[in-house]
């Protein structure tokens, strides 16, 4: 029989046999709510042997019973006591031990998502959108820093749900990471059996960018947040082209991970906002980062600021310290125009924190979460159906409300408002109210191939930051087209707009040409030494890394949007061309079985090698997703294939779909009796 003397001795790279220090909390950074616990005893008792198999023996009697009170306390094992002392931070690239540039690289987008100033619940391991998480625990954590330390550059680390099942031989052009998060076989793909998987310790939620270690804090959704306003305003509100928000009033609720972007968002559309939220801390946070202009608990003072601004014609942004549906039931009651309406609460997670419920105070909801579930989950219910009432009141008063990609309206769905769906049954044919890539940002960003790019300076240099801006707004056109335009502008202004939190990065909603044109020149900028190396990557809410019928492919409507080949393709192909990393996660933004998304990051060394990867990969990467957009008979994908067959003539080609005469299908139809 083996013995575990026998594993020790087989294992090279394994956790020490020796007991940290016992874990140590700052009281002023946010934890994670205790977790829905679901198991029975027998999967109890599994649950810490799937803990304890990354621990040596002898620890185990010691351990044991910690994890046990971790799992029955936070309904999870998240293994604080391997948590490094003190506050992480994405160090800049040469204070990190490794063989291989990219495995010191990776180091550096890890602990970036784990800083106190920009994961959400940092101790859990949870970057941002109340359940991303980097690894399911700690001890994960130190054995990938371990791997990444000793990998080759002709080896490939591979890690499945936050677990590091080993390095592999490869070769130079292979990934020297490939991840995947808790992808779930069909029938079980689901949100029980995933509350199940997470609790055992064999799933993790990755979110889009956070268990891909791709995540630049709030600025990472910054620019996509001013893209959707801005262009709702253009869309809805009679914005002109050259035009921004001034003079009209968005509202909204979240000022967490991804959420804290919109307050950014909208004084740099030069509007008006007021964003609810009900943890202080986040509202803090904000304000202390300078990502939030003021706050109060009042809202007759939050409106009162809010039209001060809009007959000034100047721009703010207003926390406002409570409930959204109490924001909301304020503004119906006083008959307060809104112009512009949304929501980001956490909605793929409603029942787990994500939506707090009005009436109670967000103590209450962490206290209820950890004791009462039942008694929350029909609290939550009974305010997403309030919430709807009122958002519908104010738009029959002419506000513009869209679907913010958080799984709103299917939560409100799921909380028994059936008149919700289009068809008021099922959600098959969507929702009355369009989300935001249904309207926005798919026919008139993701289309064109126009998303969420971003870039970090390894070096840690802000120095690096500001030559690749320049060298970015040297790369864009603003003639070739609008989108243009607003890149131009924004990559212009983004010092200016005191963007950073966390490492030197840069976020900027580029299209195919755009991304390879900024790489190279990035590459080529390493090779001569002007900048040190530079991660670039992508948010996976994109036009070609997800698959979500509720959000990235919402304006898809040949019926694929149900499908999963897109990011499952974008995701092999990164793969096949080299990229440093490549990610595929079940989830993203909307919930389990509700999205998969994949993701990558290349390292910039300077090399050859890597400029040929560019030509290649980035091309694939965009263009993927355009040529699936353009087969569903999108009419900007159309033009963009049409343009990109035209400009790559005997080496890429793409398939075009002919249109077919709505009046001889509707003619056929109609005759048949069903």
């Amino acid at each position: 029989m083996i013995s575990n003397m026998d594993i020790f001795q087989a294992l090279t790279i394994k956790l020490d046999p020796v007991l940290p220090p016992d874990p140590e909390f700052l009281p002023n950074v946010r934890r994670a709510p205790k977790r829905e616990l679901t198991l029975n005893k027998r999967e109890i008792k599994l649950a810490l042997k799937n803990a304890l198999r990354y621990i040596p023996e002898e620890l185990h009697e010691k351990l044991a019973p910690e994890f046990l009170d971790e799992l029955l306390t936070r309904g999870r094992i998240y293994g604080y006591r391997f948590r490094p002392k003190g506050a992480i931070k994405g160090k800049p690239i040469n204070e990190y031990k490794g063989k291989t540039l990219e495995g010191k690289a990776l180091q550096v987008m890890i602990d970036n998502n784990l800083d106190f100033d920009v994961a959400l619940y940092p101790y859990e391991l949870v970057t941002y959108g109340e359940t991303g998480q980097v690894f399911q625990n700690w001890m994960q954590y130190q054995l990938t820093k371990k791997y990444l330390e000793i990998m080759t550059e002709e080896q490939t680390l591979v890690i499945m749900s936050g677990h590091p099942l080993g390095l592999f031989k490869s070769s130079r052009n292979a990934p020297r990471v490939i991840i995947t998060n808790a992808l779930m076989v069909g029938m079980f793909d689901n949100q029980e059996n995933w509350i199940k998987a997470q609790a055992l310790g064999v799933a993790n939620y990755g979110q889009m960018t956070a268990g891909g270690w791709m995540y630049i804090g709030p600025q990472g959704i910054v620019h996509g947040t001013f893209n959707t306003i801005l262009n709702a305003g253009r869309l809805k509100l009679g914005v002109p082209e050259h035009g921004d928000l001034k003079g009209f009033l968005f509202v909204s609720s979240g000022l967490g991970g991804m959420s804290g972007a919109q307050a950014k968002a909208v004084t740099i559309a030069n509007g008006v906002g007021i964003i609810a939220e009900v943890d202080y801390s986040r509202i803090k946070t904000r304000l202390d980062q300078g990502w939030l202009d003021t706050a109060t608990v009042n809202l007759e003072e939050a409106f009162k600021i809010a039209h001060e601004h809009l007959r000034n014609g100047k721009s703010i942004s207003i926390g406002y310290h409570g409930n959204i549906v109490d924001l909301l039931q304020y503004a119906v009651d006083h008959k307060i125009h809104i112009d512009l309406l949304s929501d980001q609460t956490s909605c793929h997670a409603p029942y787990d924190g994500g939506y707090c419920p009005q009436g109670i105070t967000f103590e209450e909801r962490t206290e209820l979460l950890s004791k009462d579930k039942r008694t929350f989950r029909e609290l939550v219910d009974k305010s997403l159906r309030k919430h709807f009432e009122l958002i519908k009141i104010l738009v029959d008063r002419g506000t513009y409300f869209f679907d913010y990609g958080n799984s709103f309206m299917k939560a409100v769905f799921d909380a028994g408002a059936k008149e919700i769906a289009k068809n008021g049954v099922d959600t098959s044919e969507g929702f009355i109210f369009p989300s935001y890539v249904e309207d926005i940002m798919g026919p008139m960003l993701f289309d064109y191939g126009y998303g969420p790019f971003r870039w970090v300076c390894l070096s840690g240099k802000h120095e690096d930051l500001i030559k690749t801006d320049k060298a970015a707004m040297d790369c864009i056109d603003p003639n070739r087209r609008g989108q243009d335009r607003d890149n131009y502008i924004w990559i212009k202004n983004a010092e200016k707009n005191n963007l950073v939190v966390g490492t030197q990065a840069r976020i900027l909603y580029s299209d195919a040409e755009g991304r390879m044109r900024i790489a190279l020149k990035f590459n080529e900028m390493v090779r001569r030494g002007e900048i040190g190396p530079v991660m670039i990557g992508r948010d996976h809410h994109d036009t070609g890394g997800t698959d979500s019928p509720y959000r990235e492919t919402s304006n898809i409507k040949d019926g694929s949007n149900i499908m999963a080949d897109m990011a499952t393709h974008c995701f092999a192909g990164n793969a096949a061309r080299g990229m440093t990393l490549v990610s595929l996660h079940n989830g993203g933004g909307v919930g389990i079985g509700k999205a998969i998304n994949g993701g990558f990051g290349l390292v910039l060394d300077g090399s050859r090698r890597v400029d040929e990867i560019i030509k290649t990969a980035i091309a694939w990467d965009v263009m993927s997703g355009v040529s699936r957009r353009a087969w569903a008979r999108n009419e900007h994908s159309i033009e963009t294939a049409i343009e990109y067959n035209k400009k790559n003539f005997g080496e890429d080609h793409i398939t075009i779909p002919f249109i077919v005469d709505d009046k001889l299908i509707d003619s056929l139809v109609k005759k048949i009796e069903i």
